[in-house]
C-alpha cells in the first residue's frame, strides 16, 4: 500500500472497536456468522490493495484450525444436555458418556468467536500502517507502544520471509520430507530476523529513541503513585458497590468516575512530559470519513443494545435456555454496517488497469 493509499488510523480504530465489541459480547452463532461475513468482505477488499494480507491469512487459518479442535473437545468432555446425538461407552475415561447437541453448539460458538476476533484484527492490521498507529500512542505508554508496534509488524514480516525462503529453496530443488529438511528453511529465517533486528536497533538509536522524556521530581512521582493507587482503589470499590449493593448504584458510579478521573489525570501528567515531534498532519480522505462514521455508528448502536437490551445478545445452549439461537433484524442491520467499508473500497490504479486490459 503506497503512501497515497494509506488510510487514517483513527478511522480504522473506530471500525476496530465497532467490530470487536460484538465478537466479545455475544456467543449467538447467527450474529457471529454475520460478523465473519461482514469482516471477511472488508478483509478481502483490503487484501486486494495490500500484499501483507497474505501474511495475516496464515494466522486466520491457524485460528480456524484451533476452532475445529474446540468442537470435538467440547463434545467429548462435556456430557450435559438433553439432545443426545450418540453415546460412547461409559467405561471410557473422560470421553465416555452421552454426546449432546448442546456440547457441539457450545464448542462451535466459542471457536466461532475466536475466529471472528482474529479476522477483525487481521483486517485492522492490513488497513493501518503500524508507523502511523505508533504516532497515535499516548505519551505515557509510548515505549510500550513501540514494543507492541514492533511485535505486530514482526508477525507479517516473518511469515512473508518464510514464504520467500521456501519458494527460493523449492526453485533450488529442495523438497520437504521430514524434520531434518527444515534446516535450509529455518537457518536463513533466523539470519534474516537477526539482520532486521540489528537494522531496527541502529535506526532507533540514530533517532534518539528514549531520550526525550523529562524526568519527574520526587514530588511528582509521589503524586502519580498516590493518584494511581487512589484511582484503582476507587474503581475497585465502585465495582464492588455496584455488584453487591445494587441499592447504592449512584454512589458506586460516582466512585468509578472519580477513580477513572484520577487515573486519567496521572496518565496525562506523565504523557505531557514526553516530548514528541510531529512532521506533518495526516489528511482525512473521503474513505476515512466514511469508515469513521460507520465505526462510530456501529459502536454506539451496539453499546445501546448492550446496555438497554442485553437479553437480545444472550445465548447459552444448555438448559434452562433453548439451544436454538434467536435472530433480531436490528442487530443484523448493525452488524452489516461492518461490511460497508469493504463494499465502498474502490480498486487501486493497478487493479483498474488490469481490469481494463482484460
Amino acid at each position: 500500500m503506497t503512501a497515497e493509499e494509506t488510510f487514517h488510523p483513527g478511522a480504522w480504530t473506530a471500525w476496530l472497536v465497532a467490530a470487536a465489541l460484538p465478537a466479545l459480547s455475544t456467543r449467538n452463532p447467527l450474529y457471529l456468522s454475520l460478523i465473519l461475513v461482514a469482516v471477511g468482505i472488508t478483509y478481502i477488499a483490503l487484501g486486494q490493495r495490500n500484499p501483507t494480507a497474505r501474511s495475516w491469512s496464515a494466522f486466520v487459518r491457524v485460528g480456524a484450525f484451533f476452532w475445529l479442535l474446540t468442537i470435538p473437545f467440547s463434545m467429548l468432555t462435556s456430557h450435559h444436555g438433553t439432545i443426545v446425538l450418540f453415546s460412547l461407552p461409559r467405561s471410557w475415561p473422560i470421553i465416555g458418556g452421552a454426546i449432546t447437541l448442546e456440547a457441539l453448539l457450545y464448542g462451535l460458538t466459542g471457536g466461532l468467536a475466536l475466529v471472528a476476533l482474529l479476522l477483525v484484527f487481521a483486517a485492522f492490521n492490513v488497513a493501518v500502517d503500524q508507523a502511523r498507529l505508533l504516532r497515535m500512542t499516548p505519551g505515557f505508554i509510548y515505549q510500550a507502544g513501540v514494543v507492541t508496534s514492533i511485535a505486530v509488524a514482526f508477525v507479517p514480516q516473518m511469515v512473508a520471509t518464510w514464504q520467500a525462503i521456501r519458494e527460493a529453496q523449492q526453485v533450488r530443488g529442495h523438497k520437504f520430507r521430514g524434520i531434518r529438511d527444515l534446516l535450509p528453511l529455518i537457518l536463513p529465517l533466523l539470519v534474516t530476523a537477526l539482520e532486521r533486528a540489528m537494522q531496527l536497533a541502529e535506526s532507533m538509536e540514530a533517532r534518539g529513541f528514549g531520550g526525550q522524556v523529562l524526568q519527574a521530581t520526587p514530588r511528582q512521582r509521589l503524586a502519580h503513585q498516590l493518584a494511581l493507587l487512589d484511582g484503582l482503589g476507587l474503581v475497585g470499590l465502585g465495582l464492588a458497590v455496584n455488584g453487591f449493593l445494587p441499592h447504592f448504584k449512584v454512589i458506586g458510579s460516582i466512585q468509578l468516575v472519580c477513580g477513572l478521573a484520577l487515573m486519567l489525570w496521572s496518565f496525562w501528567d506523565v504523557g505531557r512530559r514526553s516530548k514528541r515531534t510531529r512532521y506533518r498532519r495526516w489528511p482525512w480522505g473521503r474513505m476515512d470519513r466514511v469508515v469513521l462514521v460507520l465505526g462510530l455508528l456501529g459502536a454506539a448502536a451496539w453499546g445501546v443494545i448492550l446496555l438497554m437490551q442485553p437479553e437480545w445478545l444472550h445465548y447459552y445452549p444448555y438448559e434452562p435456555y433453548s439451544p436454538w439461537p434467536t435472530f433480531n433484524p436490528i442487530i443484523g442491520a448493525v452488524l452489516l454496517l461492518l461490511a460497508l467499508p469493504g463494499v465502498l473500497l474502490r480498486p487501486t490504479v493497478e487493479e483498474s488497469e488490469v481490469s481494463a486490459a482484460t
